[in-house]
């Protein structure tokens, strides 16, 4: 992995604008000369530089390889910090916009026997694209849908009128758990090579990793949208060591390892500042890491040479950076 990936931004052109469901819009863009795209891979995102100043990351729902558009699906968060709610009341066709990607934190793994997608309300998009990337490979799949009404599902219309049909499920529960997705039951059965995605609120997607707990490894993948805070420890002060600078830094127990560094003048893309997206990943060549990213897999955990100085800390007195 490389941890010095910088951020390269381009301008896209907003081509279409669509209601898709309650607060859910769909925005299409284009290169504004028509040029191709760089080619889409399942389960993808864009990071959008929005006007404001606030970056955010958009899942895609195109099918693998496309070059002509993109299509964002975009949520208005109740809670919106100023991302989503910008995009709802600012953004319309012929606008221009700041991208970087597509990016990939939520891969299809290639040459499984069976996929099993599960989505929960906005987290249709890269699990659209999912769908639509199995069914043109001609590969086995099953996709199940769940959200509080129809009318707060986006692109029903359209999965219902898709050439996979057949394999959707729709899981409306009107708010009672108890009508919604048997996930116990769903994820019982141990089918050779089968993989699981599901991407959604963290109750479903909680419910859903606590249902595969005996799953094989590396078997289960989750796109988060935010990290999951709960039993992390406490936050104990550490020391960085920078290997190419010559300095050695403080991290208080009350400030992360990216508000030192900028400190210090250390630019150092940051997207989420949550351990969500990948972007302020570093090198690290000593020390022991305090993992609290929902990023890296088990195994880049175990390498321990790698950290999103935005949440991770470490779990000695001092870590070693190659910045």
């Amino acid at each position: 992995m490389n941890a010095f990936e910088r951020l390269q931004q381009t301008a896209l052109r907003v081509t279409a604008r669509r209601d898709e469901a309650d607060d859910i819009l769909s925005l299409a863009l284009a290169a504004p000369d028509g040029s191709e795209l760089p080619p889409v891979e399942p389960g993808s995102h864009l990071v959008v530089h929005l006007a404001n100043g606030l970056v955010r990351q958009y899942s895609l729902t195109d099918s693998a390889g496309r070059r002509d558009h993109y299509h964002l699906g975009i949520l208005r968060d109740p809670r919106s910090r100023g991302g989503s709610a910008f995009i709802h009341d600012r953004v319309e066709v012929g606008a221009t916009l700041e991208v970087t990607g597509p990016r990939n934190h939520f891969p299809l793994v290639p040459g499984a026997a069976r996929s099993l997608l599960i989505a929960g309300g906005i987290g249709i998009t890269p699990i659209l694209s999912m769908a639509r990337s199995l069914h043109a490979a001609d590969a086995d799949f099953e996709l199940h849908y769940c959200a509080r009404s129809r009318g707060q599902a986006a692109f029903v219309d359209w999965l219902e009128n898709s050439g996979f049909a057949d394999r959707v499920h729709f899981h409306f529960d009107g708010g009672d758990r108890a009508r919604g997705l048997d996930v116990t039951t769903l994820l019982q059965p141990l089918i050779p090579g089968q993989h699981l995605y599901c991407c959604g609120p963290t109750g479903l997607m909680d419910a859903v990793e606590a249902a595969a707990s005996h799953w094989p490894r590396g078997s289960v993948h989750f796109e988060r949208f935010k990290a999951n805070q709960d039993g992390l420890g406490d936050n104990r002060p550490f020391r960085m060591v920078l290997t190419r600078s010559g300095l050695e830094l403080e991290v208080p127990a009350e400030r992360s390892a990216l508000d030192v560094l900028r400190d210090h003048g250390f630019e150092i893309e940051s997207i989420c500042e949550e351990g969500v997206c990948g972007s302020c990943l570093v090198d690290v060549e000593e020390g022991e890491i305090d993992h609290r990213d929902q990023i890296l897999t088990p195994a880049e955990r175990r390498d321990n040479d790698v950290m999103t100085v935005c949440c991770s800390r470490a779990l000695g007195e001092i870590l070693v950076l190659n910045l």
